[in-house]
């Protein structure tokens, strides 16, 4: 009897270690400001080497969905929830804002520390750093490098007269462009990482948000002289090769401590590309960067797991930044049961076996000005809701008119009843809006020395 109980023990502790050890390390990659057809899958003037190879080694999800602009985007992805239930939904966290993402929310990064996982951010965190419990260390993370802030000089790491460049809570200075010390900082976690426990890096870069400087390697720039279009253009264009290649030097980092194969690796933009055709390239998608159209929330984006996902392939279903989430902590065999109910759908299936999306809509968002609203193929947009003699309503068939051309709104008045109800039934879940609003008065000459430094 006892010899039968101590056998079923150690079969527990043995599939519950085996089960430990197939979790696979987690890697995200976000790029900032990226435009739709900056990439070599979608356009051909910009060089995206890198992000090519690896797109192609996995899964390109064609209709991955963001919020419009950095903060509402980097909320979703954290939370697992529409921006409208926690207040960010309007726009991103200034500098002088006294608000972040609310301490009630649990992150990505809380519930895979406590499954097991060592968690670490490189990169831009725009949550919140007015107090220390909106900062990374207390949002589940074992490790920060990087800004809190968004439209940080890449070479001086200053926003506004202060500095925004911290390690684990603390003010760094160093030289280097910012890009290239944030991947390195990733390469270092990866080589230097304890394989006994999973890994959860997650790299969004500031790149390639302006200030538009222009990149360190020559190299680079001197692809671009020629390029047509407006100096800013050609500088952005290197930018981003060179964010290119620091994913690069990143994956090199997996390949050298051999746990690439056992690595789910993600990319997206946070949002679309701002002024189009003058700074980004949106394609023909509808708009850029702060609109609700296709140009300011479908993103390029890909998911490779080697041997695990069809390498080569492409998905052209509904997926949504909140789907990770759940999709996530279900591939790693974590709990999805919290307090607060998830918007996002776990999209597993559709990403590891080619089904269809669990997701059948999506709230683009709610403000009290404008917003928009997807049911199947039919998207609504709604602008000027604070002008009633200006409000305007748009109703697309995406699947005929994927770049919004053909307002449909006067021919199809059952459809547009429809999809209006359904942007109300979320409208009115919304709470208010954080806003961060102007400057204060004397803002200049209040500046701290050392953004979010509380020692």
């Amino acid at each position: 009897m006892k010899i039968s109980f101590l056998w079923s023990i150690l079969f527990i502790l043995s599939g519950t270690l085996l089960f430990a050890a197939e979790k696979p390390n987690i890697v995200i990659f976000l790029a900032d400001d990226l435009g739709w057809a900056d990439v070599g899958w979608h356009g051909k003037e910009v060089k995206t080497p890198n992000l090519d190879k690896l797109a192609d080694s996995g899964l390109k999800l064609e209709q991955f969905y963001v919020q419009p602009v950095c903060t509402p985007t980097r909320a979703s992805l954290m939370t697992g929830r529409y921006t409208i239930r926690y207040g960010l939904q309007t726009g991103v966290i200034r500098p002088w804002a006294n608000h972040g993402l609310a301490s009630e929310e649990q992150t990505l990064a809380n519930v895979l520390h406590n499954a097991g996982y060592y968690t670490a951010i490189t990169g831009k965190w725009h949550l919140g750093h007015v107090k220390k419990e909106y900062q990374p260390l207390q949002r589940g993370f074992d490790y920060h490098y990087g800004l809190y802030n968004g439209a940080m000089d890449y070479y001086t790491h200053y926003r506004d007269g202060a500095l925004d460049w911290h390690r684990n809570g603390a003010a760094v200075r160093e030289e280097g462009y910012s890009t290239d010390l944030l991947a390195d900082d990733a390469a270092r976690i990866i080589k230097e990482h304890n394989t006994e426990k999973p890994l959860f890096l997650y790299v969004p870069f500031n790149a390639v948000h302006g200030p538009y400087q222009k990149a360190p390697n020559e190299e680079i720039n001197a692809q671009y002289k020629s390029l047509p279009g407006t100096d800013t253009r050609r500088t952005y264009a290197g930018m981003v090769t060179v964010m290119d290649a620091a994913v690069g030097r990143v994956i090199k980092a997996l390949d050298d401590k051999g746990i690439r194969d056992n690595t789910l690796i993600f990319f997206s933009s946070d949002n679309g590309g701002p002024n189009p055709k003058k700074t980004t390239d949106n394609g023909e998608l509808r708009a850029g960067k702060g609109t609700l159209y296709e140009g300011g929330v479908r993103v390029p984006a890909f998911i490779v797991w080697n041997g695990k996902i069809k390498a080569n392939s492409v998905s052209n279903e509904l997926i949504h930044i909140t789907d990770l989430y759940p999709t996530l902590l279900n591939i790693v065999g974590a709990s999805t049961e919290q307090r607060l109910p998830l918007d996002g759908v776990n999209q597993r299936d559709t990403i590891l076996e080619g089904k269809a999306s669990a997701r059948k809509e999506l709230l683009h968002n709610a403000y009290d000005d404008r917003g928009a609203v997807r049911v199947g193929s039919w998207k609504l947009v709604l602008t000027n809701l604070d002008k009633p003699n200006q409000a305007k309503q748009e109703l697309f068939n995406l699947a005929d008119d994927p770049n919004e051309k053909n307002d449909l709104a006067a021919a199809q008045p059952e459809k547009l009843k429809e999809l209006l109800e359904r942007y109300r039934f979320y409208a009115k879940q919304a709470v208010p809006a954080l806003i961060s609003g102007d400057p204060p008065k004397g803002y200049k000459n209040n500046v701290p020395k050392v953004w979010g430094d509380f020692d």
